[in-house]
C-alpha cells in the first residue's frame, strides 16, 4: 500500500514537468483528430485510416527494441528534449507540404517516424517520474499527470474540431508541432533527481529493508544479469534483459500477456469511433472533436480515481473490474445510435482504460530497480503493442466490411474474457507489490 509523503504541490520540478506535459498533450490531441480526418477527407476509407494506425504502431513496436537501452544509458533529460524537438520538426513538415496539395503518402512516412520517436519519449518519461517524486507518491503522480493531460485533451479535441473545420486539419497538426516545442522547453527547466549507479540496484528505503525494488534487484543479480554486459551486447540483449525481468515476475508476466491481447482488440477503436460518427451518424468534424472531448472526461475521472480506488479495493479488483467495464463500454459504443450515447460509452471506456493502465504502470515502477526500468518499460511496451498493428487493421477492416456494431460486440466480449481470465492469475492479489506475488 502507498503511504503519505510531502505534497506534490510544493515540488517545483514535478509542477513544471506536470504543466509542460499537460500543454503538450493538449496540442497532441489535435493530431489525434486531424490525421484521421486528413485520410478520410482524401480517401473516404476507414481501412486506409486503420492501415496508417497499424503502420505507426508497428514503428512504435520496432522502436521499443532500443528505447529502453537509450533510456537507461543516456542522459534522460536530454533524451526527452531531443525527442520533443524531432517530433516538432516531423509534424511541422505536414502543413508545409500540404500547402502544395494533398500528399497522403507523406503521412505514411511521418506518422510512423513520429510514433517511433514517441516510443523512446514515453519509455524515458516513465523512468523519470520515479526520479521526480517519492516512491510513496508514484501512483498519485501518475494519476495527476494522466488526469490533467486528459483535461487538456478535453479542450484540445474541441479546438481541433473548430480549427479543422475552419482552417483545415493541417492547421491542427501545426498546433501539435508547436506543442512539442513547449514540452521541450518545460523539460529544459527541470532538474531530475540523482539516478542510482547503473551497476547497482536501486537502494531500498531505509524503513523497508525488504522493499520490492531491492527484492527484484536481488533476483536479477542472482540470475546472473549484468546491466553493463547486456547493454554492451546491443539493444536486443538490453530488451531481453527487460523481458526476462517481466517473465520472472508472475503478476507482471500475466499483465503483459493479457494487456497484449487487450491492445489487439482496442487499438483501432479511435478510428472506428470517428468512422461511426462520420459514416454511420453523418456528423461534421466539429462533432467528432466534441465527442472526443467529452470522452476525455472519462480519462480525467479514471486518472483521479485510480489512487483512491487502488487503496480501497486493491490492485486486483481495480484492474480486473476496469477491464470488465471497459468491455461493456465497447459493446455500448457499437450499439449506440446517437451522439450523446456514443460520447458516454467512449468516456466510460477511456476511464476504465485509464484506471487499468495507471495501476499497472505504477506497479512496474514500484517493483523494478532503476537500472532496469527503461529496459523493462521498453520490453513491456514492445510486447504489449506487438499485436496492435494487426488488431487495428482487422478492427477497421471489419467495421467497413461488417459494420461497427458487429466488431464492437466481438471486441467487447473478448475484453470480458480477458477480465475473467485475470481471476486465475496473480493479478487478483490486492497488493502484489507487498505480498511477494511479483517475485
Amino acid at each position: 500500500m502507498e503511504g503519505k509523503g510531502s505534497s506534490l504541490w510544493r515540488d517545483r520540478n514535478f509542477m513544471v514537468f506536470w504543466g509542460s506535459q499537460t500543454l503538450s498533450v493538449a496540442g497532441d490531441s489535435f493530431a489525434l483528430i486531424a490525421v484521421p480526418l486528413l485520410v478520410l477527407h482524401v480517401t473516404g476509407s476507414v481501412a486506409r485510416m486503420g492501415l496508417l494506425t497499424g503502420l505507426a504502431s508497428a514503428a512504435s513496436v520496432a522502436a521499443g527494441v532500443f528505447a529502453g537501452v537509450l533510456a537507461d544509458r543516456l542522459d534522460r533529460r536530454r533524451l526527452l528534449i531531443w525527442c520533443d524537438l524531432a517530433r516538432m520538426a516531423l509534424y511541422g513538415i505536414v502543413p508545409v507540404a500540404w500547402a502544395f496539395g494533398p500528399k497522403i503518402w507523406l503521412l505514411y512516412v511521418i506518422l510512423p517516424a513520429a510514433e517511433a520517436i514517441g516510443m523512446v519519449f514515453q519509455v524515458t518519461y516513465v523512468t523519470v517520474v520515479r526520479t521526480l517524486v517519492e516512491p510513496s507518491r508514484i501512483t498519485e503522480a501518475n494519476g495527476r499527470l494522466g488526469a490533467t493531460s486528459a483535461a487538456a485533451g478535453i479542450g484540445g479535441p474541441l479546438l481541433a474540431g473548430v480549427v479543422a473545420g475552419w482552417a483545415g486539419p493541417t492547421a491542427a497538426i501545426a498546433v501539435n508541432a508547436a506543442s512539442f516545442g513547449i514540452s521541450a522547453l518545460g523539460v529544459v527547466m527541470i532538474r531530475f533527481g540523482r539516478r542510482p549507479s547503473a551497476s547497482q540496484p536501486a537502494p531500498p528505503s531505509p524503513s523497508s529493508p525488504s522493499s520490492p525494488e531491492a527484492s527484484a534487484a536481488r533476483g536479477v543479480q542472482q540470475a546472473g544479469e549484468s546491466p553493463e554486459g547486456q547493454e554492451a551486447r546491443g539493444p536486443w540483449r538490453g530488451m531481453l534483459a527487460g523481458a526476462r525481468f517481466l517473465w520472472r515476475q508472475p503478476v507482471l508476466r500475466a499483465l503483459t500477456v493479457l494487456l497484449s491481447f487487450f491492445i489487439f482488440l482496442t487499438l483501432g477503436l479511435t478510428d472506428v469511433l470517428i468512422y461511426h460518427l462520420k459514416h454511420d451518424l453523418g456528423q461534421p468534424d466539429g462533432a467528432v472533436g466534441a465527442v472526443l472531448a467529452v470522452a476525455a472526461l472519462g480519462t480525467v475521472a479514471g486518472s483521479l480515481l485510480v489512487g483512491p480506488v487502488r487503496r480501497r479495493l486493491g490492485f486486483g479488483a481495480s484492474w480486473i473490474g476496469a477491464i470488465a467495464v471497459a468491455g461493456l463500454a465497447v459493446v455500448g459504443l457499437g450499439t449506440s445510435g446517437g451522439v450523446p450515447a456514443v460520447a458516454v460509452a467512449a468516456a466510460v471506456y477511456l476511464g476504465c482504460v485509464s484506471v487499468a493502465g495507471i495501476a499497472s504502470m505504477s506497479l512496474r515502477q514500484q517493483v523494478t530497480p532503476d537500472h532496469l526500468l527503461g529496459r523493462v518499460t521498453s520490453a513491456f511496451w514492445t510486447i504489449h503493442f506487438s499485436l496492435g498493428p494487426a488488431g487495428a487493421s482487422v478492427l477497421t477492416w471489419g467495421a467497413q466490411r461488417h459494420g461497427v456494431a458487429v466488431v464492437c460486440l466481438l471486441a467487447g466480449a473478448a475484453c470480458l474474457l480477458i477480465a475473467f481470465a485475470a481471476f486465475f492469475t496473480p493479478i487478483r492479489q490486492p497488493n502484489p507489490e507487498l505480498s511477494g506475488a511479483t517475485g
